[in-house]
């Protein structure tokens, strides 16, 4: 497959209104392949987790559209909205968002789970992917009971089991050690991204750049630039 598993055309974000409005992304458009991996790199607060909610239909745009087989996502329902994540989007928050009263495993399970999986062959799976990101021994403990690096690679294993064709990932290395970073991403490349799957990532992470295959640049809320072919210089 090939061309735009997800695009953004002219998309508008901020907060706040009259003197204290503050324009969050501005007339951001870029579109995302099949195939491909794109980071979105800047500077903290250039915008680039704002889009990242925009683009995954977590947080409405004040103008611009996020475009996924054809349709404006912020032209649907909040139902369909619901179903779009669920099954074509996956998110890795760079603040978890696991349930607290879940053990690891059923964390992971979650997806498969909303997709009408068996219990058990859900928890079988969650192990599989616990066990890919190096934490099927802390599958029966409870979040809070796992350091913070693990609790991203639980987010990161929940993540990937569900399949989804767009992966979405906000600073997926941020808390881990530069081996297991690498190994993430290695792992993502290798086995989750196909010629059906795009990828994108924001990161500071200057270990996993030569992982890309596309680097969008952001500034002050705007798109300023495109590397290919891991030409990205800091």
């Amino acid at each position: 497959m090939s061309g735009a598993a997800i695009s953004a055309e002219n998309l508008v974000k901020w907060f706040g209104e009259g003197e204290a409005r503050t324009v969050a992304v501005r007339d951001a458009s870029f579109a995302a392949e099949y195939g491909e991996i794109l980071y979105i790199v800047g500077p903290s607060g250039s915008g680039k987790t704002t889009l990242l909610s925009m683009v995954s239909g977590i947080l409405k745009p004040n103008g611009g559209s996020v475009i996924v087989e054809g349709e404006d996502i912020w032209g649907m329902s909040e139902d369909r909205i619901a179903q779009i994540r669920l099954n074509k989007i996956g998110f890795v928050f760079q603040d978890y968002h696991l349930f607290p009263r879940l053990t690891t495993a059923e964390n992971v399970a979650v997806p498969l789970i909303l997709k009408k999986m068996n219990w058990n062959q859900a928890l079988n799976v969650a192990l599989e992917y616990l066990d890919i990101v190096g934490l099927k021994e802390r599958a029966q403990l409870p979040p809070y009971k796992l350091s913070g690096g693990e609790q991203q690679r639980v987010a990161i294993a929940r993540a990937i089991a569900g399949q989804p064709d767009i992966l979405i990932f906000d600073e997926p290395t941020a808390s881990l050690d530069g081996d297991t970073g690498r190994k993430i991403i290695e792992f993502v490349k290798a086995k989750i991204l196909n010629e059906k799957r795009c990828i994108i990532i924001v990161t500071h992470d200057s270990r996993i750049y030569e992982y890309a295959d596309t680097i969008m640049k952001m500034e002050d809320g705007k798109i300023i630039g495109f590397e290919k072919n891991h030409a990205y210089e800091k």
